[in-house]
């Protein structure tokens, strides 16, 4: 891998891109940004493969912008700071994550919220920066699946030192969307929480919930996943939703990482009346059925929830730091991407693919 230059100078680095929708991701070069007077210059170490990655470079959910170089599960280390930095020196371990800028001006940028950026966030790969203040204005953004990335530091995040960078890569997106809910729906200890679907999100989220103190609860139909529920991951129960049903009106927060069309009616079944949540973090690929009667008649709550903002992000990475939470993950090289998507596709990896950068 080269040294990055002086500060400003532009750097080529290797990467895997999908040339097209059709095509398997294959060994590409690109050209990052030189490291302008508030960014970071950041030698990716991991990048972790997050299903999005594979629905963005198969053309699955829109269209997309082509070459794609998938990755918004970015951990790494500062090689280069601009002369104006203060969060971040070189050496230190940082995240990068689902984007690396927004407008910065309006009511949700200003309230730390920049996902939900009113003009637009900049996603980390497949967008174009729009805004006067980007450096690369109107150039296409470029992920994680490289060697190196420049980044504002205001979109970076700092990973705490104790936790290994190949396990943290997928905080970054897996993390942060289990962490996002619980957050806001105020899981504590005592709550009772329930986890739908044991993957990437829901290992998470198990883990997350057991760490705030909740009474944790694993729903899943794979009897294989039970001893690693309530062994490895500290879940309380487990129950087998094949063979058996969990208590009625019991959860205050099921969290339901399932990307498979399923019965959401059965799982509101099982939140408390007035205000018992079920909250989708997971995708099914196409519109989802629900009776109204499963939630209008007992007051109970269907909603949503995706990633989190910067300081959130943050404050996430800071509590893994604190209790020692990361992914458990399996390693792969470069030239392993695409069987990865597909064995992802599948459900077969324990339980997210991180990709070695050195590798590219």
């Amino acid at each position: 891998m080269e040294t990055p230059g002086a500060f400003g100078d532009a750097r080529k680095c290797k990467c895997y891109a999908a040339k097209a929708a059709s095509e398997p991701l294959e060994a590409w070069e690109i050209e990052r940004r030189g490291v302008g007077a508030r960014d970071v210059g950041i030698d990716i170490r991991w990048s972790g493969i997050c299903h999005s990655d594979i629905h963005c470079a198969r053309n699955e959910w829109f269209q997309g912008l082509f070459p794609l170089v998938p990755g918004h599960e970015i951990a790494g280390v500062v090689a280069a700071v601009g002369p104006e930095v203060t969060k971040f020196k070189a050496g230190d371990k940082v995240g990068v994550g689902v984007f690396v800028d927004s407008c910065r001006e309006c009511d949700k940028c200003r309230q730390g919220r920049e996902q939900y950026c009113l003009k637009g966030k900049v996603g980390t790969y497949g967008a174009k920066f729009p805004y006067p203040h980007c450096a690369e204005m109107g150039a296409t953004t470029y992920g994680g699946y490289s060697q190196y990335i420049v980044c504002d530091e205001s979109y970076a995040l700092r990973i705490p030192d104790n936790l290994d960078l190949a396990a943290s890569a997928p905080l970054l997106c897996a993390g942060i969307t289990t962490w996002s809910p619980l957050m806001f729906y105020g899981a504590q200890a005592n709550s009772k929480v329930a986890v739908a679907g044991l993957g990437g999100l829901g290992h998470m989220a198990v883990k997350f919930a057991v760490a705030l103190g909740a009474h944790t609860t694993v729903l899943s139909r794979s009897e294989v996943k039970r001893e690693e529920a309530l062994g490895l991951l500290g879940a309380h129960a487990f129950v087998n939703t094949k063979t058996a049903k969990a208590e009625p009106d019991s959860f205050d927060l099921i969290i339901d990482t399932i990307s498979a069309d399923h019965d959401l009616d059965a799982l509101l079944s099982l939140v408390k009346p007035d205000g018992g949540n079920l909250c989708l973090v997971g995708l099914p690929p196409d519109k989802i059925s629900v009776k109204p009667f499963s939630f209008v008649g007992q007051r109970k709550i269907l909603s949503g929830s995706c990633i989190g903002g910067i300081k959130e992000t943050q404050d996430m990475l800071d509590f893994c730091g604190r209790h020692n939470i990361t992914c458990l993950v399996e390693k792969i090289n470069a030239r392993q991407i695409n069987m990865a998507f597909d064995r992802a596709v599948d459900s077969d990896v324990k339980y997210r693919f991180v990709i070695d950068a050195s590798s590219f």
